[in-house]
């Protein structure tokens, strides 16, 4: 719950970004425009709170950013920005081995090691799965994702 209060604590103010591409506010904007979808106030602040955050949110943890700032939005709602800003691309959906799934930008794409005893989190960048995608596509025709991939086991600390 610590950790929850501090992220609400560190999305309080506005958040602005000034990074080029599909990670910034008008980009993001711009992309759902272009998809037929409407700027409410509830993805404004899904954006908003996506932009803010430099690491993994689950859609409940999403819920509770955008509550503090907004209480009458609703869980469904989270998850259809969530599905919206996937479906465009702009956020990676990755399932952590036992837990809800997290999300994170897209720009920021990068594979993951997730401890099945403690559960701690190691990223990695893209690169490091090169050789596993190389070998998916050209034995089997399938391309991987990283920015999707969670590779469970054993944490150094936890063998």
């Amino acid at each position: 719950m610590a950790q929850m209060a501090e992220l609400v604590g560190s999305y309080a103010g506005e958040v602005t970004v000034p990074v080029p591409g599909a990670d910034s506010m008008e980009a993001i904007l711009d992309l759902l425009r272009a998809g037929g979808g409407r700027i409410t106030t509830s993805r404004r602040l899904v954006v908003s709170a996506l932009l803010g955050l430099r690491g993994h949110i689950t859609a409940e943890e999403m819920c509770v950013l955008v509550q503090a700032r907004a209480p009458d939005v609703v869980i469904s709602t989270i998850y259809r920005n969530l599905e919206e800003l996937e479906r465009l691309e702009v956020i990676d959906r990755t399932q952590m081995a036992h837990g809800p799934a997290t999300y994170h930008l897209a720009t920021a794409a990068h594979g993951h090691l997730v401890c099945e005893n403690c559960g701690s989190i190691t990223e990695l960048p893209s690169e490091a799965f090169r050789s596993l995608a190389d070998t998916a596509r050209r034995r089997h025709g399938f391309t991987i994702n990283p920015g999707r991939f969670a590779v469970t086991g054993r944490c150094a600390a936890c063998q």
